[in-house]
């Protein structure tokens, strides 16, 4: 896997250290937290959970392997869907 080019593929995430990151943005509080929400499902079906930063109107998502120490496939995959219910 070509980190760069997988990156390329998802508008707005940027590499960061071992992780992939994007910051979300929405109108308000509730707009934040409803699309936290809306992470549970895919995490849970991929048994593979972001790290997450909320503030007012701000998700920040971080996708990285602790298990694998790096960034696998599964975090390309991960990133993809979340990317979709933004």
């Amino acid at each position: 896997m070509e980190i760069q080019d997988r990156l390329a593929e998802l508008d707005g995430w940027s590499l960061e250290g071992r992780k992939i990151v994007r910051e979300f943005e929405f109108e308000d509080f509730v707009g934040s937290i409803n699309f936290v929400d809306s992470l549970v499902e895919p995490a849970e079906e991929m048994n593979h959970h972001p790290d997450l930063g909320i503030s007012w109107n701000k998700v920040t998502v971080a996708i990285t392997n602790h298990a694998e120490g790096g960034l696998t496939e599964k975090d390309f995959e991960l990133a993809s869907k979340i990317q979709a219910l933004a």
